[in-house]
């Protein structure tokens, strides 16, 4: 059985026109979801009583490890990733809320650092692990 590979148009086909390049609005997103799970994290640990404080940290919770699992799961299509990094999300803040409270360590600080540091783990193991490419090839 054969397969008819389809082409893809190219996105940068020359005309410049009035309206904005389609790479412009996901940079701008992710750092408004940096600053929003960085404000929450804040606020969950200075213990501010603010109406943000819990949607924001929840933010976090879900944002954190997402993110990490999305650099390790390129090869995924969008939605598969997308569905893969928040179930992965949630099952990295339920096996840390367990763990905390088997040891009987429970804190809300300690179940934001907690999180955030299994989260930096598994992105600096994801950009340990990518083979580096070179500038320049001969």
């Amino acid at each position: 059985m054969q397969t008819i590979g389809i082409k893809a148009p190219p996105r940068d086909t020359g005309r410049r026109t009035g309206r904005r390049r389609d790479g412009d609005l996901p940079p701008l997103l992710a750092g408004a979801a940096v600053a929003v799970g960085g404000v929450g994290a804040v606020l969950a640990l200075v213990d501010l009583s603010s109406p943000l404080r819990g949607p924001c940290t929840l933010f976090f919770l879900l944002a954190a490890p997402s993110a990490a699992l999305a650099a390790a799961l390129r090869s995924l299509d969008p939605w598969g990733r997308a569905v893969a990094c928040v179930a992965g999300a949630v099952a990295v803040n339920l096996l840390v809320a367990q763990a905390m409270l088997a040891l009987h360590l429970w804190s809300v600080r300690g179940g934001i650092v907690a999180v955030a540091g299994l989260s930096a783990l598994a992105l600096l193991l994801t950009a340990a692990r990518r083979p580096r490419r070179r500038a320049a090839r001969r």
